[in-house]
């Protein structure tokens, strides 16, 4: 157990859970700093992959990363989520976002240069320095005083190009800055409009550089009312199949299909999918902060298990240069040979295909070196990280589990997320079985007279009908038995095994909403219990 877990026992009621938070993060920061970093400096892992991380990494609020096409709806979708603009913000049919916008909290409404930006300790985007005055020129951080970005950060990306626009080059390496990106965001969203679902060659390449992050990637399918229902299914189709040609993975992403901008909708019929579906990605997203910790600690162990395998890639090409004569050609034969390299350490040390850097990106960079000058292999910092991984990070995530318990949910609130929370408004609210919440009348009877006729049918005695008659007429909803079981427990409120012309009403209600699309309440809501039973029956929990 390590020391910190220790004090952070006794702490807990002292200090509450923004201290909890602050010793998980601590926590990843020591296992980083002791464990992981020493082997990545002997064997220039951060020359080869990914930077050094900073105490800003660690403590950092969650990001989400926005990338599509230009004219995607990407900014739109920003200024959708806070309700309000923020500086910086330019909107259009053209490409009008041409830098990359960190869009975060602040209490005074402003904007920062990439280059001042890049030196500032408290921000987590000190090592962007290494793309150069033609990336930082067009990198700005954007700070305001709302509600969502107190939660979570948003990095709006420039429109990726298409056409001949492609050949224009941005002066740094675009596809090197998303990849950046990735690796410390929480959430990958890429945009896509319903009318063009064109994968350009450079967003296909910017797809490719989040290799290894299919499990922080989420699609929009954009302006999707602009388009009919019969449209829609050849859009999102057509969508899946461009997907399936870039994303090599079996799993296939979540695509979240609607509108996301505060305007009318064009083409109404889609309606209900567009809310359920937008009401699904805000759960999505108001997870991230309950879900940070988590997330950190799983990139860590990303990065510890490819810092190991690029020592074993490293150390097997230092033993194999010769001592004296030759060394350019045995460079050139090893660098060909890569992945033969690959295969043989898989087999040598039991590493998963999955865990090795891509062999074309790294062939490129090996050109550069000189492999007599690379460590020879170093077991006690590889042993290091075996025991962090084998015991150090299953006693973390119990930590972490223990906190989630112990704080309160953290949500994100605010903007369009407080749109939809309550009030009429809310997702489903007068639906379904919610239909009749505010009315003083009885919802079923409306309807009731219709299923007077169907009950009176089924040969009631005493005023009731058995359950075998009952289930007669509940059967040929066609549902499964698992469903109408259900029900007849919602229905039967006197649990006497039989249905009163009330009960037998509320049934059929019950099916209709089951057979239009709705869920069944686990419980009976009080606006549905039958007149005549709401004073014995026990209120609803």
């Amino acid at each position: 157990m390590f020391s910190w877990m220790g004090r952070q026992a006794g702490g807990r009621e002292r200090s509450g859970g923004m201290d909890a938070v602050q010793t998980v993060t601590g926590g990843l920061r020591s296992l980083y700093q002791r464990k992981v970093l020493p082997l990545e400096e002997a064997y220039r892992f951060h020359e080869f992959h990914s930077p050094a991380l900073e105490d800003a990494d660690f403590e950092n609020k969650p990001m989400i990363l926005l990338v599509g096409q230009y004219s995607t709806g990407k900014t739109t979708f920003i200024r959708y989520l806070l309700e309000q603009d923020f500086p910086g913000m330019r909107i259009g049919p053209e490409d009008t976002t041409d830098s990359h916008i960190a869009v975060m909290y602040g209490e005074t409404e402003g904007s920062t240069p990439g280059n001042a930006l890049v030196v500032d300790p408290k921000k987590p985007f000190r090592k962007l320095s290494r793309f150069g005055n033609a990336f930082l020129n067009r990198f700005m951080c954007s700070q305001l005083p709302n509600q969502v970005l107190k939660s979570i950060s948003i990095i709006d990306s420039p429109g990726i190009l298409s056409g001949e626009k492609q050949r224009i080059s941005r002066g740094y390496d675009f596809c090197q800055v998303l990849q950046w990106f990735a690796e410390r965001v929480d959430r990958i969203i890429l945009l896509f409009d319903a009318h063009n679902l064109d994968i350009s060659d450079e967003f296909s390449e910017a797809i490719k550089a989040f290799r290894g992050q299919d499990d922080k990637m989420r699609v929009v399918l954009n302006k999707a009312d602009q388009v009919d229902t019969q449209q829609l299914m050849r859009v999102y189709g057509a969508l899946m199949w461009s997907l399936g040609k870039v994303i090599n993975t079996p799993e296939v992403l979540r695509v979240y299909i609607g509108s996301f901008w505060a305007q009318p909708l064009q083409n109404t019929d889609n309606r209900r999918l567009f809310e359920a579906e937008a009401q699904d990605l805000f759960r999505d997203i108001q997870s991230l902060p309950q879900k940070a910790a988590v997330r950190k600690l799983n990139d860590l162990i990303k990065r510890a298990r490819l810092a190991k395998v690029h020592a074993y890639i490293i150390s097997y090409l230092k033993k194999e240069m010769p001592n004296m004569f030759g060394k350019e050609n045995k460079k050139r034969e090893l660098i060909y040979r890569l992945p033969e390299i690959y295969v043989q350490l898989q087999r040598e040390y039991q590493i998963s295909a999955g865990d090795f850097p891509e062999v074309k990106a790294m062939q490129e960079q090996l050109e550069n070196y000189d492999f007599t000058k690379f460590h020879s292999l170093k077991p006690k910092l590889i042993e290091a990280v075996d025991n962090m991984l084998t015991n150090k990070i299953s006693s973390l995530m119990g930590l972490i589990s223990q906190e989630e318990m112990n704080m309160p949910t953290q949500m994100v609130q605010g903007g369009a997320f407080d749109g939809t929370t309550e009030g009429p408004f809310n997702q489903g609210y007068g639906e379904g079985a919610k239909e009749g919440a505010d009315e003083e009348e009885w919802v079923v009877a409306k309807d009731k007279p219709v299923y007077d006729e169907l009950f009176y049918t089924l040969s009631p005695i005493n005023g009731k009908i058995s359950g075998v008659n009952a289930k007669k007429e509940m059967v040929t909803s066609k549902l499964p038995n698992s469903v109408l079981g259900k029900i007849w427990k919602l229905a039967d409120c006197d649990c006497d095994g039989m249905l009163d012309e009330e009960e037998f009403a509320l049934a059929k209600h019950l099916i209709k909403i089951k057979l239009d699309g709705y869920e069944l309440p686990n419980s009976l809501p009080p606006h549905l219990v039958p007149p005549s039973h709401r004073k014995s029956l026990p209120k609803a929990d």
